[in-house]
């Protein structure tokens, strides 16, 4: 009973908001809410709210569900020291209104194709938080041109027990019902379209995973809400990966490991990837 009082709770705060973001420590930060950088692209039928800082070879920031760009306020300014970086809000998410019913993974992959040639770049690094990992992942299956390397962390491309801790697969549906309970406002039906999208499946095979051929760094926190093992399985299935699992550590990798994040994915993006085989080797 107390957790379903739990996500009642949940869903009166986020209904009474256009987005909904992840842990307080964003709040106050203008990053994702900067008029003198925010811009809309006008792509796939929706306007794509997005800002850019810095200047150098292009990063781009993808969020995850139920987030926005400012989600990543605390690696924008260390990559902008040598980077042109970007962050976005996803469509139906944070600024990027979309009025739509269908929303899927997919379409949000071919969003941010459409973006990157908005914004005349032929390819980039890309850092994706979650569902933005899944985003990531799906950008390097179907537009592998595009994405120069890739560092994801919290992905998955499962949805139940193998990918997810058990006790917690029930909880988005318990809160999407109790959202349909409410006055079925646009920002509630909005909610409920962005929190469905964790009852779908990314759409990515480890089959699929097998074709992206640039390097991807598969982060995790031991304690993620997605299975460390199910990380494992994702970097064992792409070619050419690494694997970071961090200790003590849930869903927020960047922001618990918020310095040790940043040097690492800058160094895995800056250093030429090497394979290593059999016993250990000097580096």
């Amino acid at each position: 009973m107390k957790l379903k009082l739990t996500f009642v709770y949940i869903a009166l705060v986020l209904s009474g908001s256009a987005y909904a973001q992840y842990p307080p420590v964003f709040e106050g930060s203008h990053y994702g809410n900067n008029v003198e950088s925010g811009r809309y692209a006008e792509i796939r039928g929706f306007r794509m709210y997005y800002e850019i800082y810095g200047k150098g070879e292009p990063l781009l920031l993808i969020h995850g569900n139920d987030g926005s760009g400012n989600n990543f306020t605390g690696q924008i300014p260390y990559f902008a020291r040598n980077n042109q970086v970007i962050i976005v809000d996803s469509r139906a998410h944070g600024k990027s209104v979309d009025l739509t019913d269908s929303l899927s993974y997919r379409m949000m992959s071919e969003d941010i194709n459409a973006l990157l040639d908005y914004l005349k770049i032929d390819s980039c690094n890309i850092i994706g938080w979650s569902d933005g990992g899944n985003i990531g992942l799906l950008l390097s299956i179907h537009h592998p041109e595009k994405v120069n390397k890739l560092a994801i962390t919290g992905a998955n491309i499962w949805i139940d027990e193998r990918a997810f801790q058990s006790d917690l697969l029930e909880a988005p549906n318990m809160a999407i019902d109790s959202l349909r309970q409410l006055i079925q406002t646009p920002e509630v039906k909005n909610t409920i379209k962005v929190w469905n999208l964790i009852n779908q499946e990314p759409g990515i095979s480890p089959q699929d995973l097998n074709k992206i051929q640039c390097p991807v760094l598969v982060i995790s926190g031991d304690s993620d809400v997605i299975l460390p093992k199910h990380s494992l399985l994702i970097s064992e299935h792409i070619p050419k990966s690494n694997l970071w699992i961090l200790p003590n550590s849930g869903h927020s990798t960047l922001i618990n490991y918020r310095d040790l994040f940043n040097k690492t994915v800058n160094d895995f993006f800056e250093n030429p990837y090497k394979e290593i085989k059999g016993w250990d080797q000097l580096n």
